[in-house]
C-alpha cells in the first residue's frame, strides 16, 4: 500500500473525531479542523470511484462522469455555505480554487516534475485553448464587478440578473468545451487519454456496484462533514485570526483540492506533464465555468441571492493568476524555474489575502 493511502485511511480517522467534537461539545476550533481533515480521504475515494465507474461507461461518459463530478466536494460545501448564507467564503472559495489550480498546483508540479526531468513538454495548442477558456472566465466575473462599481444606485436584483445571464453563457460554453475535447476535437485529447487507459489496463475491471456505493457513501459522509465545517466556520476562523475573505481563498479550496492537487503533482514526477495540467486546468475551468454559474442558478432558486460581482482584489488575483499561467504554458514547455515562479506568485497573493482587511463579517 502506498504511503497516500496510509495517509488517506489515517485521515479517515477524523469521521469519528469530528463526530465526537461535535456531540461531546469540544469546541468549534476542535470540530473546524476535525471536519477539514475527515474532508480529504472523503474527496480522495469520490475522485477515485468516480474514475473507476468512468472506466466501465467508457470513454465519452466516462469523461461526461469526470467532467460533471470532478469538484463534487468542493460544490457541496460551497452550497452547505451558500445555504448558511456565507455567500462572501464561497465567492472566495471560487477564487481560491481558480488561483489553487493553477498557481499551487500547477506550480508543484512544474517544480517537482522539472527537477526529476530537465524539461518536460506538453501539448500547446490545448494550453492555448485552455488559456482563451480561462480569459473568458476572468471577463465573466470582471463584467458584473465593472457594471457595480461604475454605476450609481445599481440594485442587487439588477446584479443577480446580469449574474444569472452570465452564468448561463458560461454554462454554455462549458458544455461546448465538453463537445469540443470529447468529440469534435478528441484527438488532440488523445494523449492524455491514452496515459489515462494505460494505466486503466494494468488494472483489473473495476466492480461498479462497489464503486456506486462507495462514491454514494462519500458523498452523504462530505456532505455531513461539510455541515459541521460551516457551522463552526465563524467561531474557529475567528479564534485562528483567519478574515473570512483568507479562509474562503485558501483554506476551504486546499481542504476540498487537496486529493486532487496529490494527483496532479504525483503523474508529473512521473513525467505525464499532458495527464498532469488536464487535472489541474480541467478543475479551473470546471469550477469557473461550471461550478461558479451552478451556484448563482441554485442560489437564485434558495433564496440565497448569489451574483458575480467579486471583491475587487479577488478579481485581481485571478487575473494575475490566469495571466502568469498562460504566459507560462502557451510554449508547450515547463521546468523548475517556471513551477518556482507559479508557487512565488501563490505565496505573494496568500499574503495579500491574509493581510487584507475587508471583509469583516462571514456572510
Amino acid at each position: 500500500m502506498s504511503g497516500k493511502k496510509i495517509l488517506f485511511f489515517v485521515l479517515l480517522g477524523f469521521i469519528p473525531v469530528s463526530l465526537a467534537a461535535k456531540f461531546l461539545e469540544w469546541g468549534d476550533l476542535t470540530i473546524f479542523i476535525a471536519a477539514g481533515l475527515a474532508i480529504i480521504p472523503l474527496a480522495a475515494w469520490m475522485g477515485t470511484a468516480t474514475e473507476e465507474i468512468a472506466v466501465v461507461a467508457g470513454p465519452n461518459l466516462g469523461g461526461l462522469l469526470n467532467a460533471t463530478f470532478g469538484n463534487a466536494t468542493e460544490l457541496i460545501i460551497a452550497l452547505i455555505a451558500l445555504k448558511a448564507g456565507y455567500v462572501n467564503v464561497v465567492k472566495a472559495s471560487i477564487t481560491g480554487s481558480i488561483i489553487g489550480n493553477l498557481l499551487l498546483v500547477m506550480g508543484f508540479s512544474m517544480l517537482l516534475g522539472g527537477i526529476r526531468y530537465k524539461e518536460q513538454t506538453f501539448q500547446s495548442l490545448i494550453a492555448r485553448m485552455n488559456a482563451a477558456a480561462m480569459n473568458l472566465a476572468v471577463i465573466a466575473i470582471l463584467v458584473p464587478t465593472a457594471v457595480n462599481y461604475t454605476s450609481e444606485g445599481i440594485s442587487e436584483t439588477t446584479l443577480q440578473n446580469l449574474s444569472l445571464a452570465v452564468a448561463i453563457v458560461l454554462i454554455i460554453v462549458y458544455i461546448l468545451t465538453l463537445v469540443f475535447s470529447m468529440k469534435t476535437h478528441s484527438y488532440l485529447y488523445d494523449v492524455g487519454l491514452a496515459e489515462t487507459e494505460l494505466i486503466e489496463s494494468e488494472q483489473e475491471s473495476p466492480n461498479l456496484v462497489l464503486w456506486v456505493g462507495v462514491l454514494l457513501a462519500c458523498t452523504v459522509c462530505v456532505a455531513f462533514e461539510s455541515e459541521l465545517l460551516v457551522d463552526s466556520l465563524e467561531v474557529a476562523t475567528s479564534q485562528l485570526g483567519l478574515t473570512s475573505l483568507f479562509t474562503g481563498v485558501v483554506v476551504v479550496p486546499i481542504i476540498g483540492n487537496a486529493a486532487e492537487h496529490a494527483t496532479a503533482v504525483t503523474v508529473a514526477m512521473k513525467n505525464k506533464m499532458d495527464l498532469s495540467l488536464s487535472v489541474a486546468v480541467g478543475s479551473t475551468m470546471q469550477i469557473a465555468l461550471f461550478v461558479a454559474p451552478l451556484l448563482v442558478i441554485i442560489g437564485k432558486f434558495m433564496g440565497q441571492p448569489m451574483d458575480l460581482d467579486f471583491n475587487p482584489f479577488e478579481l485581481v488575483a485571478v487575473a494575475a493568476s490566469v495571466l502568469i499561467a498562460n504566459s507560462i504554458s502557451s510554449d508547450g514547455k515547463s521546468n523548475w524555474l517556471e513551477g518556482t515562479l507559479l508557487l512565488a506568485t501563490y505565496a505573494v497573493l496568500g499574503f495579500a489575502f491574509y493581510f487584507h482587511p475587508v471583509i469583516e463579517g462571514i456572510g
